[in-house]
């Protein structure tokens, strides 16, 4: 499979996943059933996906692994510390429905998705280390989802 269809596969996957929590979890946070804990995991990565979205210029963005032509690195705002906030931020939206909706399909949905971003940041991170030279120094300094942990 070349670059560009897994990049795809791992978005529709990517995708999938969160489609499957939004399916179990949407009537608890629909009918403010919630629990609070849920609440607050959903607005931390609201949060903090606003923030990386605010980071980042306009057109350097991408939803796919592969940075966008004469796209920037960024290292500013929380990609000072993360080199993928928007995959932090679904991961804690992930957390957010499993506690919402506890059970062995959100649970499964949950670790498939965390997966499925494990994999696509190791494309994206080889992909960012071949366009940007000062990738493998960033990449030292930051971690890949947790600041500080992971």
């Amino acid at each position: 499979m070349n670059a560009a269809a897994t990049g795809r596969a791992l978005v529709a996957a990517q995708f999938a996943g969160i489609g499957v929590l939004g399916w179990v979890a949407g009537p608890a946070f629909l009918g403010f059933a919630a629990p609070w804990p849920a609440w607050t995991l959903a607005g931390a990565g609201a949060a903090l996906g606003a923030w990386a979205l605010a980071s980042n210029r306009p057109g350097n963005f991408n939803i796919r692994p592969v940075p966008k032509p004469g796209g920037q690195l960024v290292e500013h705002g929380p990609y000072r510390w993360i080199r993928h906030p928007m995959y932090s931020a679904v991961l804690l939206f992930a957390l957010a429905a499993v506690l919402a909706a506890p059970g062995p399909v959100s649970w499964v949905a949950a670790l498939a998705l965390a997966v499925v971003l494990w994999v696509k940041a190791g494309v994206e991170e080889r992909a960012m280390g071949a366009a940007h030279p000062g990738y493998a120094a960033y990449r030292a300094r930051t971690r890949r989802f947790v600041p500080g942990l992971f």
